[in-house]
């Protein structure tokens, strides 16, 4: 990269601080429906089933939109679709808080996932572009670490909130801030430092756009870390997403705040994680020693959430915490597709890895619900149904496999010593 001009090193650092802000609002809507699950449930008298469905709704838009983010983000360049996407996903907020019924509320949700599926792609094109290869790692982590404060918030915070001002109200505030961020993409950040002088447009070429995808697809290399990505992330937006709560309360017999509490923990200790787990990979120029370290302790964990064993509540916190810094593991798996295609497809490269957790997450989160509710006796609490120990264990069962899963992927992802190490064939 040549050297930037000090215009251009403010331009980069202040547009990044934007689409960072955008990107706690991604965080937040992804997992706001773990927070508030039993609201909903008793809003819209709802099964787990249809619970698991309205949560996955955002990511089954996610999933789509990996791929045409990461097509968009290589050709017409991330400020476009950023400020597109802060007006849908605000829309769909909106909806979303003042649906009367279930399907409104679904079609909120489909805006909002449809909204903020570009936000991460768009976030990771800025970084390569802008900033030096070997400092990618440690710069998504410090984006993951300011993005997770909306993960962190959609816990307690959340919860609390929802208590005493009703939950409809957080989210059409949500989507006022979305347009806000929206509108500052548009006006503040540039899709590359040639663009700060005017000097750059950006270009579509449908045949390249195609070759370029396929040449993704086709590398062997691209996909070990998109199964990583798959079962390690798809695991966490699964359960984090929405049943790590209600797991709490109903086979530990938590207080919802405390529960709440353990969320955030899992949250707090993901966010510091990405930040820890990228600068320790870009410092000791490996990647696949510290994935293969996290995955296996993260699935380890997944064995102890399985068993449902009870532990003195300190060491319930302090596992929730670990939890969270082993699931940061997974945010190397971008690092490795990118660094294994050329760096013009950088964009399409990520998306690639991306699009399995959220492909996971959007299957696993109704399938959970739907083996939930094979199991369940009949049983109300507050208006929302109430299952045993061993129905949330065939529940969480489909979630710890994902876990391993994932684990195992590590085994097969090509070692890049943080540098792209593509060649044309």
């Amino acid at each position: 990269m040549k050297s930037l001009t000090p215009e251009q090193i403010r331009h980069r650092w202040l547009a990044l601080g934007i689409v960072a802000l955008a990107y706690v609002l991604s965080f937040f809507q992804r997992f706001a429906p773990a927070g508030i699950a039993q609201d909903l449930a008793a809003s819209f008298q709802t099964s787990a089933a249809s619970l698991g469905i309205l949560a996955a709704t955002y990511f089954y838009v996610y999933t789509v939109m990996q791929i045409p983010t990461g097509i968009l983000v290589d050709t017409l360049g991330p400020r476009r679709i950023l400020a597109l996407g802060g007006i849908v996903g605000g829309l769909g907020s909106f909806l979303f808080g003042f649906a009367p019924s279930l399907d409104l509320a679904l079609v909120g949700r489909t805006l909002v996932g449809l909204g903020v599926s570009v936000t991460f792609i768009a976030m990771l094109k800025l970084v390569a572009v802008w900033f030096e290869e070997e400092r990618f790692a440690t710069m998504v982590g410090i984006c993951m670490l300011v993005g997770n404060l909306g993960s962190v918030l959609a816990g307690a915070p959340l919860s609390a909130l929802a208590q005493a001002s009703g939950w409809r109200g957080v989210f059409i505030g949500v989507g006022a801030v979305s347009l806000v961020l929206g509108g500052l993409c548009w006006l503040i950040v540039r899709d590359s430092p040639a663009a700060v002088a005017g000097r750059e447009r950006p270009k579509f070429d449908r045949t390249a756009v195609l070759s370029g995808l396929v040449s993704v697809l086709r590398n062997r290399d691209t996909w070990p870390a998109a199964l990583v990505n798959t079962g390690m992330s798809g695991s966490f937006f699964t359960f984090a997403g929405l049943w790590a709560t209600p797991y709490l309360m109903q086979v530990h017999g938590m207080a919802r705040a405390v529960a709440a509490t353990h969320l955030s923990l899992w949250f707090g200790g993901f966010a510091v994680g990405c930040f820890f787990i990228g600068t320790l990979s870009d410092r000791l120029g490996r990647r696949k020693p510290v994935l293969i370290a996290s995955s296996h302790l993260y699935a380890a964990i997944w064995l102890i959430i399985l068993s449902c064993v009870t532990m003195p509540l300190a060491v319930s916190y302090a596992l929730f915490a670990l939890l969270g810094l082993a699931t940061a593991g997974f945010s190397l798996s971008w690092a490795c597709s990118k660094e294994v295609n050329p760096p013009l497809l950088s964009g399409m490269s990520t998306s690639v890895a991306n699009m399995g957790g959220f492909l996971a997450g959007a299957l696993l989160q109704p399938l959970v619900g739907w083996a939930m509710d094979l199991g369940w006796q009949g049983d109300m609490v507050g208006g929302a149904r109430f299952y045993d120990v061993a129905t949330w264990r065939s529940g969480v069962a489909l979630v710890a496999l994902a876990a391993i899963f994932g684990a195992a992927s590590c085994w097969w992802v090509r070692e890049t010593r943080c540098r792209n190490i593509w060649k044309p064939g």
